[in-house]
């Protein structure tokens, strides 16, 4: 639902005068670039290393962002942001759009024996042909995190508008707009 102001961004990351649920979400891929947080949230949230154990990170063919799903023995290396308010998860829940579920997850921080109940998106589609490998934080941020942010603005400044497009329409629509870093395959 949005105001008569359009500011859709600004409405829902301002945080309001009533008391707020603060929300830990662990993140594992384009969400790891300080950059890309900043741009949806207008702000980076503290965080700490994490793993999350029992799930693997895929690359996505066709796609540069990675998915998780659960998966014996194996683990997801991220952090989780901390003090995320209601708003601001709902700006990561319409970021991660349709593909992508919401669940509620065990991890293990880094820094301790600590363990967090934190949100994490998961893959939606758990026989989807299109997942392959291992995912790579570094070689998406050599290769494709400047168009990354780029797309991340795009999406921000689409959401201010009254007939925005969800995430992938924005995703698809400026990566076939002739990037110069095409997704990896």
């Amino acid at each position: 639902m949005r105001s008569e102001s359009g500011d859709y961004i600004q409405e829902m990351a301002m945080a309001s005068s009533a008391p707020q649920n603060l929300h830990a979400v662990f993140v594992y891929g384009s969400l790891l670039a300080d950059e890309v947080v900043a741009v949806l949230l207008n702000r980076v949230p503290q965080s700490s290393a994490a793993v999350l154990h029992n799930f693997h990170r895929f690359s996505i063919k066709g796609r540069v962002y990675p998915a998780i799903l659960p998966v014996e023995n194996k683990k997801v290396t991220g952090r989780v942001l901390l003090g995320v308010t209601d708003p601001e998860l709902n700006i990561l829940d319409t970021f991660e759009d349709v593909e992508y579920d919401r669940h509620t997850v065990e991890v293990s921080l880094m820094d301790g024996p600590e363990k967090l109940q934190a949100k994490a998106y998961v893959w939606g589609n758990s026989n989807d042909t299109n997942l392959y490998g291992d995912w790579d934080f570094e070689q998406w941020k050599g290769a494709h995190m400047e168009d990354f942010v780029k797309m991340t603005m795009s999406f921000v400044e689409e959401l201010e508008l009254p007939e925005s497009m969800p995430r992938v329409a924005t995703y698809e629509t400026f990566f076939q707009q002739g990037s110069d870093n095409p997704p990896m395959s």
